[in-house]
């Protein structure tokens, strides 16, 4: 999951160059079959940077697939331009129809952020119930290729749990323990934040270590459970206020603290949790657009990534934002976990 390619979009140069990507990060997902639609998809996204914006930066992930086994095809696009006044419900201006899911945001003077999803099977982005939906981006520091933040998803009965993970350092020993531990909460999805960080702290010990946090919805009960170590931010919005969630001091695999504190909230309909990195700057601004609100993770984790950087503030490590939200699909081209 810690591969990131990312792809400055000034030209038909670009163009190109986001083609490639998406035909390589086919490949290492094992979608070969899928590759010529997410090169029409990285396309018709760089393309449409071009057009609304002028430039822009195009961001290929490897994220969880829907299914919360094997691998989907993650497409963002980033633009700081002028942006468009009315978002369609439907894909157009140079937004096709191939992926298995697709949204966009714009807002006029600010840009536009798209993220488009490639499934290993047309879709298989159906839901297996819970009424939950995830998504998150990463950006590796200086355009480095291996990302030391992974994040990652998984379902165990009524309870959905995120996790975010902040390796120590940068480049492939960081991505490591990172994609360790994201790999591990696939193994332990049904163990409760504490004991989930607990269970990581063994198994990174061979690694450098990272900063996690957990954060875990039961569906059944409305609530949510959050347990952090390390420098791993989280805010929490209820209604239309938002407020922090604390992560304790230490690195999961060195130097876990004798105790972590657990914060349990009500998860109710109109909630949302922003889990980020260190990368993004210590004093973010939460989005307050209500229609960014009510679009998909993926969509509000990416524009969140974008406006706290930008062409002339470049982020200065690792970066990754995670996104837990209700289901609020209404359209055939979000997406849905």
């Amino acid at each position: 999951m810690s591969r990131v390619w990312e792809v400055r979009v000034h030209g038909s140069p670009g163009v190109a160059d986001a083609r490639t990507a998406a035909r390589e990060a086919c490949g290492r997902a094992g979608l070969a079959a899928r590759a010529d639609v997410a090169e029409l998809v990285a396309t018709e996204l760089a393309t449409g940077l071009l057009r609304q914006a002028g430039s822009g930066l195009l961001v290929v992930n490897l994220v969880p697939a829907p299914a919360g086994s094997g691998s989907s095809v993650q497409v963002y696009a980033l633009g700081h331009g002028p942006g468009v006044t009315e978002v369609p419900a439907a894909p157009c201006d140079g937004y096709g129809t191939a992926a298995d899911a697709l949204q966009r945001y714009g807002v006029p003077g600010r840009g536009t952020v798209a993220a488009a999803r490639i499934d290993p099977e047309p879709g298989a982005g159906q839901p297996s119930g819970g009424g939950v939906s995830v998504g998150g981006i990463a950006l590796a520091l200086g355009q480095a290729e291996e990302c030391g933040d992974a994040w990652g998803w998984a379902r165990s009965g009524r309870l959905l749990t995120l996790l975010l993970a902040d390796g120590l350092g940068h480049g492939a020993r960081a991505a490591l323990a990172a994609d360790t531990a994201v790999a591990e909460l696939r193994r332990a999805a049904r163990l409760p934040p504490g004991d989930l960080l607990r269970r990581l702290h063994t198994v990174l010990r061979p690694t450098r270590g990272a900063a996690v946090a957990v954060a875990q919805v039961d569906t059944e009960h409305g609530e949510l459970c959050f347990a952090g170590v390390g420098n791993i931010g989280a805010r929490l919005r209820v209604g239309d206020r938002w407020s922090s969630l604390i992560s304790h001091p230490g690195i999961v695999g060195a130097h876990f603290p004798a105790r972590v504190p657990l914060r349990r909230v009500p998860w109710r309909g109109d909630s949302l949790l922003v889990v980020h990195s260190d990368g993004l700057p210590s004093r973010w601004s939460p989005p307050d657009d209500p229609r960014l609100l009510g679009h998909d993770p993926p969509v509000v984790a990416a524009t969140i990534l974008r406006d706290a950087g930008g062409p002339g503030r470049p982020l200065r490590d690792d970066t990754s934002v995670a996104v837990l939200a209700p289901d609020r699909r209404t359209r055939t081209h979000d997406s849905r976990f």
